[in-house]
């Protein structure tokens, strides 16, 4: 079978699903703007398509997210079109549909069957919309049609696939019905016969500080601190929480830019803003014991999950991070929100400890709960590394699945589509 997966950033969620259909023999080739040339990975081969920007365009507001879309799209057909004038026909196509790529390949490869990972839909209700009242649309009146231009790209590709692949119900769930039938739930998978607990893991820093489970580390992680995954909450908590523990080490993994969400006030982080605003109520010996970390290699951010004591994960309702699932795979005890889609990974006193997003207190008692117990942070870190095995281990359970979808995606009519419906 010759299979063609299309991610802006091959090989992103799909960096095991690729190879392992590789592994069995299928020709697989990856179009991305990750790579400048051919190149071989995995027994994948990788090939690059280039963006053409085009200036000039007076765009309405709402529409510079798809021209941006729309643009890609054009760029990966003519991309496509080379691929296929060279004698490359794909009979899938597995496509991560978020940047516009896939949104013409249907045209090129008429008979391939058009696979997508379903990532997340714009709902305009809450809590979808409007969880935070901090950070409200600027035009709320309006925002509700803002959202359903955004889902342009969405529907223009529902016309064209024969099925979708979702890592989580909530992400699924929130698609129209008329795809989401389509639509089969499989997390990418969780290594966990590498995520293994450690009790002797040691996180170095140049200073001679070496720390792990025997210290109280309260560890927080985002991509990019910023709203969306609750820093702002956290920091606001930070004050009591080092008052109330004076021998904690706080350790926040992340990145100064945006991934989610409104960008800040030009020339400013969302990190230092918050920063800032709490930094007053802290004294400069427990300031000491905050760090900041950054981007960090991922061995090191593997031995920081399994030094931390306590690992605080907060969400707004949207797509989960691995980072969360990765923490219960080492037997991390996790204080998180109660959002939706923590919910369906984590059960209060069962999995991990669940608050209110916006509650710092709370936040803080459950911290200082578990920092305190010993056994109760056994037996959660214990119940939620089980849950992840059963459930969400790579090699038994996600990627047999994802295998199976593809062979069942390449059963398929390239017909069988779902009519748009906007």
């Amino acid at each position: 079978m010759k299979i063609l997966f299309i991610h802006q950033n091959f090989p992103g969620q799909f960096k095991h699903l690729a190879p392992a259909l590789a592994a069995q023999g299928h020709e697989v080739v990856a179009l991305t703007l990750r790579v400048k040339k051919e190149t071989p990975w995995n027994g994948v081969r990788i090939l690059p398509y280039t963006v053409e920007r085009k200036g000039g365009q007076a765009l309405h507001p709402w529409l510079v997210d798809f021209d941006t879309k729309l643009t890609r799209g054009e760029c990966c057909y003519h991309a496509a079109c080379e691929l296929r004038d060279s004698g490359f026909a794909p009979d899938v196509i597995i496509a991560h549909p978020g940047w516009g790529e896939s949104m013409f390949l249907r045209d090129v490869w008429p008979e391939a069957r058009l696979g997508l990972y379903c990532e997340l839909y714009h709902l305009d209700e809450y809590p979808h919309t409007g969880f935070d009242p901090e950070f409200q649309p600027k035009t709320p009146p309006t925002e509700t049609l803002r959202l359903r231009m955004k889902n342009l790209n969405n529907h223009l590709h529902f016309a064209v696939a024969n099925a979708g692949l979702s890592p989580t119900n909530f992400q699924a769930d929130s698609f129209p019905a008329s795809f989401r039938d389509r639509i089969t739930t499989c997390f990418d998978g969780i290594d966990t016969r590498a995520l293994v607990p450690n009790p002797k893991a040691r996180l170095e820093f140049q200073s001679g500080l070496a720390l792990g489970r025997e210290d109280e580390v309260i560890t927080f992680v985002n991509r990019n601190l910023e709203p969306y995954r609750g820093y702002h909450v956290f920091m606001r908590a930070l004050p009591r929480l080092l008052r109330e523990r004076p021998n904690a080490h706080v350790l926040i993994v992340g990145g100064d830019d945006v991934s989610y969400g409104a960008r800040p006030p030009k020339g400013q982080t969302w990190k230092q803003i918050f920063i800032d605003e709490v930094r007053s109520q802290i004294p400069d010996d427990d300031w000491a014991r905050v760090r900041f970390l950054g981007r960090i290699p991922y061995d090191r951010f593997f031995a920081l999950l399994q030094a931390s004591r306590v690992h605080v994960y907060l969400t707004y309702p949207f797509v989960l991070s691995w980072s969360l699932f990765e923490t219960m795979s080492v037997e991390g005890a996790i204080v998180a929100s109660n959002t939706a889609p923590v919910q369906e990974l984590i059960t209060h006193d069962e999995t991990g400890r669940l608050v209110d997003f916006f509650d710092g207190d709370a936040i803080v008692e459950e911290v200082c709960t578990l920092l305190d117990d010993a056994k109760l942070r056994e037996r959660l870190g214990k119940a939620a590394r089980s849950h992840v095995v059963r459930n969400y281990d790579l090699q038994t359970i996600c990627l047999p699945r994802q295998l199976q979808w593809v062979r069942d995606l390449a059963a398929m009519d390239p017909l069988e589509t779902v009519s748009p419906c906007i």
